[in-house]
């Protein structure tokens, strides 16, 4: 019971609460500005640290080098074609607003599998150690705020209600739960493929990073080059100082 307990409370930080940002940022003007300018930056070195100062290491730990980084190159890849060619109009809708609507199901389909993937990202990192899951389920958090904001105005440009916004949304996060207590029904599967968990969290997390959230910064804010610059390395810096202080299993 306290294992489920505690995945379920990583799960409501990395998503549920994650959307409850986004709203609270989608009904005040000042915050989505606040959020626009400094949170997509720090998120993004939030998610590197993550990937590659923990996440990715405990899987070598488990595993080896070889196969983590082949795992890494296969997730990237697959995770490219798969918004080349289901999800092309997630991040810049603004270019075909023509087609916002009919692409609507598509968006929800995304981030549902999306959601589903950071559940089982949280608990399998927690199934290697209590602290490993509460980093992973701070970045994801910290991914979510700004991407939940995102869908929140593709959604209103495409012309549902708030209310229709939210609700779709919720339902979407809902399948972190799922993903995390799928992981907790088959744990003992899972526990003899962490290692290649841990390689398809760690991916997730650099592929987001690198082709998601630096694009957007350098794209948006390229008159604000040194400020964003400060703020990546601010996520980073706070992620490596978590690290280093949050208890490890040696």
């Amino acid at each position: 019971m306290e294992q489920f307990l505690a995945v379920f409370g990583l799960a409501t930080l990395g998503s549920v609460l994650g959307l409850a940002g986004g709203i609270l940022m989608l009904s005040r003007a000042s915050l989505r500005k606040v959020i626009s300018i400094h949170a997509i930056p720090f998120a993004a070195g939030v998610m590197l640290s993550v990937s590659l100062l923990d996440v990715l290491p405990e899987a070598i730990e488990v595993s080896n080098a070889g196969f983590v980084l082949r795992v890494v190159l296969i997730v990237m890849v697959v995770a490219f074609f798969f918004e080349q060619f289901f999800m092309h109009l997630h991040h810049h809708e603004e270019h075909a607003r023509t087609t916002l609507k009919s692409s609507m199901p598509l968006v929800v389909a995304g981030d549902t599998i999306h959601n589903f993937i950071d559940g089982v990202a949280i608990a399998t990192a927690y199934l290697v150690e209590p602290s490993l899951g509460v980093l992973v389920a701070i970045s994801t958090f910290m991914h979510e705020v700004p991407h939940e904001l995102g869908d929140f105005g593709l959604m209103l440009s495409a012309g549902w209600s708030k209310a229709r916004a939210i609700l779709v949304n919720l339902g979407s996060a809902l399948a972190t739960y799922l993903g995390a207590f799928t992981v907790l029904a088959f744990a003992q599967t899972f526990e003899t493929n962490l290692g290649l968990m841990l390689a398809i969290a760690g991916g997730l997390f650099l592929y987001i990073a690198a082709s998601d959230l630096l694009p957007e910064v350098q794209e948006d804010h390229r008159d604000k080059p040194w400020h964003q610059a400060a703020l990546l390395l601010l996520g980073v810096a706070v992620m490596w100082i978590l690290i280093g202080i949050l208890p490890h299993a040696e």
